[in-house]
C-alpha cells in the first residue's frame, strides 16, 4: 500500500515544455511513473517527445483530465504564475496537485490554500517548495530521486526535502512505502499532521519517520496528535539545532523568536508524545532500524 499516489495514479505536468518541467518528467517517466501528458496554453494540441514518449500537451487542467483520466498534477510552473495553475488545478477538482515551485510569494499561496478550502478540499495540495511525493517502485511525482530507496515499511514525511533523500537513502534496505516532502514555506497545503493520519490508517506502513525544522509549531501540534491518534511507532529529527536565535535559515518558515520554535523545545514535545528523537540525521535512521529490527 501507499498514501496519495500509487500505482494507478495517471500524472499530468502543469509546465511540461518548460526547462524543469520537461528535465523531471525525463526522470519521473524513468522511475516508472504513469505521466499522461502536459498542460500549457499556448501550446495545446501539440505533442512532445520525452524519453521516447510522445506526450499531448493540453490547453487545462481539466482538459488533461477529460482527455486521459489524470488523477494527479506535477506543477513546474514559475513562481508569478503558479497561483493561476494551481487555482486552475483546484477547479478541475484533481485529486492531488503537487506544487514543485520555490519562491511563490506567501500570499499566492495562501490564497490558492483558503480557495481549495472553501471549495471543498477536493485536491489535495502538497507544497509548493517541495521535492514532491514518491511511492518507491510505483510512482514518483516531483523530483525526489527513484534509485535511492526501495519499496518497503516505512512512511516518511518531511519539511526538508534533502533530509527527505538522506533518510531514504539510510534506510534503503528496509525501504518505503510513501516519503511525502511537504515544503518549507509558511503556508502549505499538506501537512505532517496530515501524513500521519494517511500513514497511520495505511495497512502497510509499519512505522514512521517525521522530519521538521526550526520555526513555527507545526511540529508540537504534530506531537499532539501523535500522542492522540498514532499507534505505530514514530521516530523525528528536528533540522536546526545549532541555529542563532532570530535569524531566518533557509527555509521561509524556519524562523526562531525566544523560546518558541526552537529545535530543542520541539524535540521536548515529541519525546513528552512518545516519539523517539535523534540529534543527527543518521541517529534518527538508527532509532527506526532497532524499532523495526532492521
Amino acid at each position: 500500500m501507499s498514501i496519495f499516489l500509487n500505482e494507478n495514479s495517471k500524472v499530468i505536468v502543469q509546465g511540461i515544455t518548460g526547462s524543469e518541467g520537461t528535465k523531471h518528467t525525463a526522470r519521473m517517466l524513468r522511475s516508472g511513473t504513469n505521466i499522461v501528458g502536459g498542460v500549457n496554453a499556448r501550446k495545446a494540441g501539440q505533442t512532445v517527445e520525452i524519453e521516447g514518449s510522445r506526450l499531448p500537451v493540453f490547453g487545462s487542467v481539466k482538459e488533461a483530465m477529460t482527455e486521459t483520466g489524470a488523477d494527479v498534477s506535477v506543477v513546474f510552473v514559475p513562481p508569478k504564475f503558479a497561483k493561476d495553475a494551481v487555482i486552475e488545478a483546484i477547479d478541475a477538482e484533481i485529486g492531488l496537485a503537487v506544487v514543485i515551485t520555490e519562491g511563490i510569494p506567501v500570499h499566492d499561496a495562501a490564497y490558492f490554500w483558503s480557495h481549495a478550502t472553501a471549495t471543498g478540499n477536493r485536491t489535495r495540495i502538497v507544497g509548493p517548495n517541495c521535492p514532491g511525493v514518491i511511492s518507491p517502485g510505483k510512482s514518483n511525482a516531483g523530483i525526489i530521486p527513484a534509485d535511492i530507496t526501495s519499496t518497503g515499511r516505512i512512511g516518511l514525511v518531511s519539511k526538508s526535502g534533502t533530509l527527505t533523500y538522506q533518510m531514504m537513502y539510510e534506510l534503503r534496505d528496509i525501504g518505503f512505502s510513501t516519503c511525502v516532502g511537504i515544503g518549507g514555506d509558511p503556508v502549505i497545503g499538506t501537512t505532517h499532521i496530515d501524513a500521519l493520519r494517511a500513514f497511520e490508517q495505511d495497512p502497510e506502513t509499519e512505522a514512521i519517520v517525521m522530519i521538521g525544522e526550526i520555526g513555527g509549531d507545526a511540529e508540537e501540534r504534530a506531537a499532539e496528535y501523535v500522542k492522540d491518534n498514532v499507534s505505530k511507532p514514530v521516530v523525528g529529527y528536528v533540522a536546526g539545532f545549532t541555529a542563532p536565535e532570530g535569524k531566518t535559515m533557509g527555509h521561509a518558515g524556519a524562523i526562531v523568536s525566544g523560546s518558541a520554535g526552537t529545535a530543542e523545545a520541539k524535540k521536548e514535545a515529541l519525546e513528552a508524545a512518545g516519539v523517539r528523537v535523534g540529534k543527527t540525521p543518521s541517529e534518527t535512521a538508527r532509532l527506526m532500524r532497532s524499532i523495526l529490527g532492521g
